[in-house]
């Protein structure tokens, strides 16, 4: 068998493995340039093998996400500087609610030096990273724990999000679909995410740039309904169009 022949067969395990998978985690895991990784993908879609996607490939099932550890290492350092960007777009003493998400993570922990914010959370970890500043108050919503991840979720959750009217959202998303479609994996996670943009004064999605293009089974909203859009770079030319129609403010890493 081939060099060629060996890193294909690689890449489609890595991404059955792993969902999705970045042409430059790709590029680096290789030791090849991300042409030649985009060269790989595109046939390899081609042939039905996998689903091409803006900035990398996934699997052709759109109603699984990347296991939880997974997501956790993904993209880390990317989702580190997007956090720092947000956090700097938060002022002290603000209310916020940060829903599930690995990148919503780090923005928890890019906002240890802010004072006397008040975080309202259906994430578990959130929670925790958080609770670590005594001048934060942080209040946890109420409802099931999802185990592979300590996300909340469920109508009681709704419920409690419902009571409140918060100056900032940071909700993460796992995919944006042509059309400005955001799109999630689980119904219930997206409908408290439905509740968490409507009671929030202004929304923050934090999300890194090859999201863009990825599908899901879910529809969450629309980028129309978001403030700002922070990600590590611009997504390319062809978003252009449906981010200027939602009238998107966009912050990129790079």
């Amino acid at each position: 068998m081939g060099k060629l022949d060996r890193r294909r067969r690689e890449i489609l395990e890595l991404v059955a493995t792993n969902s999705f998978m970045t042409i430059d985690t790709l590029a680096d895991h290789f030791d090849v340039t991300p042409q030649t990784i985009r060269r790989d993908i595109n046939e390899m879609a081609e042939e039905g093998l996998i689903a091409r996607y803006h900035g990398g490939a996934a699997s052709l099932s759109t109603t699984e996400n990347t296991a939880y550890t997974d997501r956790q290492v993904l993209n880390l350092g990317s989702k580190r500087e997007i956090a720092k960007l947000v956090a700097q777009h938060i002022p002290e003493g603000a209310s916020i609610f940060i829903n599930i998400g690995t990148t919503n993570e780090e923005v928890a922990r890019a906002l240890s030096s802010h004072k006397s914010l008040k975080i309202i959370t259906n994430n578990l970890h959130v929670a925790q990273i958080c609770a670590a500043n005594p001048g934060f108050e942080v209040i946890i919503a109420g409802g099931v724990v999802r185990q592979r991840d300590f996300g909340v979720i469920g109508e009681a959750t709704i419920d409690f999000i419902n009571q409140f009217k918060v100056d900032y959202a940071i909700v993460g998303i796992s995919g944006v679909d042509e059309d400005g479609s955001l799109m999630d994996f689980d119904y219930r996670e997206v409908r408290v995410a439905r509740a968490i943009i409507s009671n929030a004064r202004q929304t923050f999605l934090c999300t890194d740039a090859s999201k863009f293009g990825r599908r899901a089974m879910v529809r969450l909203g629309h980028l129309s309904e978001i403030d700002a859009l922070f990600t590590d770079r611009h997504p390319g030319p062809v978003w252009g169009d449906v981010i200027r129609e939602a009238d998107l403010s966009v912050y990129t890493v790079n």
